[in-house]
């Protein structure tokens, strides 16, 4: 996100006051080290610091009246930002006020006081008490000194002690941590001859450590111990790196009687300040009757500096005090921008100080502040796209469910539904929602049902704990003046938050037709195998009974016998064929489903009516049309099944056909790009099924022929199943009267 405009104005106006402190600051600092080094040579060179004493008073000339100036201008600044009534002006003019009374008037008073006590001072440095101080001081250094001989030289004993029975080997390990706890800077073992025998420390990387002279050997041998001080008698100038305190100390041999004792030398350097100190104390006991003669010099010298920094130090203070006043109201200026942005909506990251003050810090909370406020904006952003995702989610899942979803209210009103609903129920339900659902034309029972089923359940619920209800249920759907169609449904219930009702429902005609199908085929199995075994001997014993009594009954009683006898045999023949028919059925085979081609198929079985129909009357004959789309590729199926399909759909169109006015029926492919399947349709010109066969055209032994078996449509159903087809059976509808009935069949193209 882009930073606003007002919030950038204030960022560089922030980097200009930023680079001004920054090269005020650089000035100011740069003068005081040059008086600060004027002043450090004043004692050592006085004549240096007279001879640039002009030029440095010119210095500080200019470099005021630059300060000066640029203090005016930022008056002018914030006197003009006082009349345009800018936010911060008038507190940006009582700070500048404050601090600089406040930097000017303890500096001018300091200033008279320093003035007096330097005049003052000077004199009383060159009295007797000032050498007496200067004695002490030496006095002091010498005490201080031994101390830390003496330390030291205790330490290294106790540290010879513990050396005693260390073997050689082991040495330069023990002397190294002797080293750190002493502390020394180094640790040498020297032998009584002076030999080194393990080191330490510094000493170490030398070559030729420095022994100890052969007078510092005796002496530690009768003293048992040595501590000397060393690089304090005369030190090269300004170094007091090479002062330090070397000790020595005896190192006893147990149990070797003629050995000769080891010395340990431990080095520790003096602390720099220390040494600093008493070279100082040396240099300025010497330097004292050198200065007691320019006592006037050294007091002007001091009283000039005191006097330039003074004029520098009021000259900064106003300056520092208006760009201090600046900076403690800049974070206000921030804040006051940044609360008007957000005030107005914009939640755009804002500017924050990086300083570890008050101010600061409140400048970065709000910033934090604004961020949660944007962060939780997009939160609350993606809150609500993320619900109208899982809305539109929901939605979708709700359009593309097969099954049906109504929601109603508790006095059975719809409120909500899916086009499921609509494409099981073939009504169109969007445009009754806010209506009772038992008022949907065509859906009267139904939505009775519905209600009854609702109030049952809550009764139930309220004794039981049930959390839902289903039942199946059986309607006619369809549109007023469409073909109705049967539809057995399985409906489920429940309740939901604000007393709304939930219904679920499926259409599984399908299903209980598939289940109608096995159960014919296991009865057509069983009636295969239970009728036929006595069908034999029955027409063997009529046929028998004929033989015995031919020749040995009257003309009449034998005419009678053989008619009885013929009626026997023509009766078993039929029922032979129709268990032949119901085995067949049981006993389909499973489909092997290769590519075929559709429109061949079609044309090998239509030219064996064509053959059929040459020996047939022109008033019995029934023509047969074919309508082939030639664009139809070839389909995943088994061909002489649908072969069989295809006999049986166009024998019953054709018996369907018969003593109707118009005698034709008409076979058509269709090939659908959009679903990418192929259609098969079967239309005839008959009178159409009624309404209680339409129902369950396809369940074995329904049928409107009188001598039919009912198990055509079964078996053209149940070879549809094998194929994954889908059939659908229903009456065509012209000018609101039946003119025939249409079958189709949708097949899947190969792959």
């Amino acid at each position: 996100m882009e930073m606003p405009a007002p919030s950038r104005a204030l960022l560089r106006n922030a980097k200009a006051v930023r680079w001004a402190v920054g090269i005020g600051a650089a000035i100011m600092v740069a003068i005081a080290i040059v008086l600060l080094f004027l002043l450090t040579l004043a004692t050592n060179n006085r004549e240096l610091y007279e001879r640039n004493y002009n030029r440095l008073l010119v210095v500080n000339v200019v470099v005021a009246g630059v300060l000066l100036l640029v203090i005016l201008w930022v008056a002018l600044r914030l006197f003009s930002r006082l009349r345009r009534g800018k936010f911060g002006s008038r507190l940006l003019i009582k700070l500048a006020a404050i601090f600089a009374l406040t930097g000017f008037v303890p500096g001018l008073l300091i200033y008279f006081v320093s003035y007096q006590f330097v005049s003052r001072s000077i004199e009383s440095w060159f009295d007797v008490k000032v050498e007496g101080a200067l004695d002490a001081g030496l006095n002091l250094g010498r005490v201080t000194l031994d101390a830390l001989s003496n330390d030291l030289a205790a330490k290294t004993r106790n540290a010879a002690t513990q050396l005693a029975e260390v073997p050689d080997s082991s040495m330069p390990l023990a002397l190294d941590r002797l080293r750190e706890q002493l502390p020394a800077n180094d640790v040498i073992l020297w032998s009584s001859t002076g030999q080194l025998v393990a080191s330490a420390g510094e000493s170490r990387f030398k070559l030729n450590p420095e022994r100890p002279t052969a007078q510092q050997i005796r002496n530690v041998r009768t003293q048992r111990s040595l501590a000397v001080v060393e690089g304090l008698d005369e030190p090269a100038p300004g170094n007091t790196t090479n002062a330090r305190i070397k000790v020595l100390a005896l190192v006893a041999q147990p149990g070797a009687t003629f050995g000769e004792p080891r010395l340990l030398q431990a080095t520790q350097a003096l602390p720099p300040s220390l040494a600093a100190n008493a070279l100082a104390v040396q240099e300025a006991y010497r330097e004292y009757q050198e200065r007691a003669l320019a006592r006037e010099g050294l007091r002007r010298m001091y009283i000039g500096t005191l006097t330039l920094s003074l004029f520098l130090a009021v000259i900064g203070a106003v300056l520092l005090a208006i760009i201090l006043g600046n900076q403690l109201a800049r974070p206000l200026l921030l804040l006051a921008a940044g609360v008007r942005e957000v005030a107005a909506g914009d939640l755009s990251p804002k500017p924050a100080l990086q300083g570890k003050d008050e101010l600061g810090g409140l400048t970065r909370s709000f910033a934090e502040m604004t961020q949660q406020l944007a962060d939780a904006r997009d939160a609350v952003d993606r809150s609500m796209g993320e619900v109208s995702a899982a809305r539109a989610n929901l939605q979708t899942i709700l359009d593309n469910l097969t099954a049906g979803v109504i929601v109603l209210d508790d006095q059975g009103n719809v409120q909500t539904t899916n086009p499921g609903a609509t494409r099981v129920l073939r009504v169109p339900l969007a445009a009754w929602e806010g209506r009772p659902l038992a008022e949907v034309e065509g859906l009267e029972a139904f939505g009775a049902w519905v209600q009854q089923r609702f109030d049952e359940y809550l009764d139930e619920r309220r004794q039981h704990g049930l959390d839902h209800w289903q039942q199946s249920f059986e309607l006619s759907a369809g549109s007023p003046g469409a073909p109705q169609h049967i539809v057995t449904l399985v409906a489920r219930g429940a309740e939901m938050p604000g007393n709304a009702r939930l219904l679920v429902f499926d259409d599984i005609s399908e299903i209980v037709s598939a289940q109608r199908a096995q159960a014919w085929g296991e009865v057509a199995r069983r009636l295969a195998h239970e009728i036929k075994n006595p069908l034999t001997p029955i027409q063997l014993s009529a046929e028998r009974l004929e033989m015995k009594l031919a020749g040995k009954l009257a003309e009449p009683e034998q005419a009678q016998l053989a008619k009885a006898v013929r009626t026997i045999v023509d009766q078993v023949d039929a029922m032979k064929r129709l268990v032949n028919e119901f085995r067949d059925y049981a006993r389909l085979p499973a489909a092997e489903l290769k590519p075929v081609d559709l429109n061949a198929i079609v044309s090998d079985v239509v030219a064996l009516y064509a053959r059929e129909a040459d020996g047939e009357s022109a008033a019995s004959h029934v023509p047969v049309r074919m309508e082939l789309d030639a664009q139809c590729p070839t389909i995943m199926g088994d061909a002489q099944q649908l072969r069989q399909v295809i006999h049986n759909l166009l024998q019953n169109a054709q018996d369907a056909t018969e003593g109707a006015p118009v005698r034709e029926v008409t076979i058509r492919t269709e090939w659908r790009p959009q679903s990418k399947r192929v259609r098969l349709v079967v239309l005839d010109s008959g009178t159409g099924f009624p309404e209680h066969i339409l129902k369950r055209a396809f369940e074995p032994y329904v049928t409107t022929k009188a001598k039919g078996t009912g198990l055509g449509l079964a078996v053209v159903k149940k070879i549809a199943d094998e194929h994954a087809a889908r059939v659908d059976l229903k009456n065509r509808i012209e000018e609101g009267a039946v003119r025939g009935a249409q079958v189709s069949l949708s097949f899947a193209v190969a792959a």
